[in-house]
């Protein structure tokens, strides 16, 4: 499998631009790679979202939820605007406020005898992102959404199924409603193995949208990302990616670690030379400081356990002199569907 470059988060110098309406223009970006797996996942959200749905990635951390976002919305192109889900949002953060006031005064002496004076005075609206991508026709990126509580959510519900925004600020000037724009789409992400700073979604608003279950790419994916975003060849990045599959795979969490340890390691390989074997001591101890974290996850038996764990992973590597043998196995196993808890509560 060969995997190319593709269009994705910002125009071909890299440097996405921004408009005066916190929009972003999207574009192409030689740092995306694609690959047949990418390729699907990105031609059913793109089906969905023509046809006028909402788009929810969901999956674990590390699986490129927010990155093939991006990369859907510049395949719209139209300018999108970024939200990251916030436990301290309400829906005026989202939709708008009310922000100062004016007045004005007219003095009318034009018979000289006779002094007439009209004061006028109103506040001040101002929209916010949501209300501005709605009448732009926009993209919103709503990133994490469920670290957000759904009672600020309650604008997509309107939005998702109506096409109407409800503005409660601006009812007593005659404008309480918004039409959206029929090119306005929305992009949503979670993390639903996620525990701590999420709240439940409202099933309301999951029966508004399509979700994709998203999961670790497969190997050849994963090298061709860990490649184009360390600048490392491929073969070092081929070990790299085995071994982070194999602690992965024999590891306490089959969500972690996650390519981006895989690129952690490859950068630091590019940053510092070396191969990606045992005898490399820069390689020995990112492996250790990188993966350690993954090695700990539901251990109660110290860091020295997770440090012989890596030893032990780093010895079969070199024994098998790369992993690509040793994890055939793993390979042939059915993909891991990230388990729906996106309903799950705070806690």
């Amino acid at each position: 499998m060969s995997a190319v470059a593709f269009a994705s988060l910002a125009p071909a110098n890299d440097e996405p631009t921004s408009s005066e309406d916190g929009s972003i223009a999207l574009g192409p970006s030689n740092a995306f790679v694609i690959s047949p797996a990418v390729q699907e996942i990105t031609e059913r959200a793109l089906a969905y979202l023509e046809a006028g749905y909402a788009v929810h990635f969901s999956g674990p951390a590390g699986t490129g939820k927010t990155t093939l976002a991006f990369h859907v919305a510049a395949q719209l192109g139209r300018p999108a605007i970024l939200l990251h889900g916030d436990h301290e949002f309400g829906s005026s953060d989202l939709i708008g406020r009310e922000s100062g006031y004016h007045k004005s005064r007219v003095v009318d002496n034009y018979i000289s005898s006779v002094v007439k004076l009209e004061e006028e005075g109103r506040a001040l609206w101002i929209d916010n992102r949501i209300t501005t991508a709605c009448r732009l026709g926009h993209s919103i990126i709503y990133d994490e959404f469920n670290r957000s509580k759904p009672e600020a959510n309650n604008p997509f519900l309107s939005i998702l199924s109506e096409g109407v925004l409800n503005v409660p600020g601006l009812h007593g000037r005659g404008e309480g409603y918004v039409n959206v724009h029929p090119r306005f789409r929305a992009i949503f992400t979670s993390n639903p193995a996620e525990y701590a700073g999420v709240y439940r979604t409202q099933d309301a608003l999951l029966d508004r949208m399509i979700t994709l279950h998203l999961d670790h790419y497969d190997r050849d994916t994963e090298i061709a990302i860990t490649v184009s975003k360390s600048g490392i060849d491929r073969d070092r990045a081929e070990r790299v990616v085995d071994l982070v599959r194999l602690c992965r795979t024999e590891g306490p969490d089959p969500h972690y670690p996650t390519l981006r340890a895989s690129i952690a390691i490859a950068r630091v390989l590019a940053a510092r030379g070396g191969e990606a074997s045992g005898r490399n001591p820069i390689f020995l101890w990112a492996c250790q400081d990188i993966l350690r974290p993954a090695a700990l996850k539901g251990k109660h038996d110290g860091a020295a356990a997770s440090s012989a764990f890596i030893d032990f992973l780093l010895r079969r590597f070199d024994c098998a002199g790369g992993v690509a043998q040793a994890t055939t196995g793993s390979d042939k196993r059915p993909n891991r569907q990230a388990v729906p808890r996106s309903k799950g509560g705070k806690r």
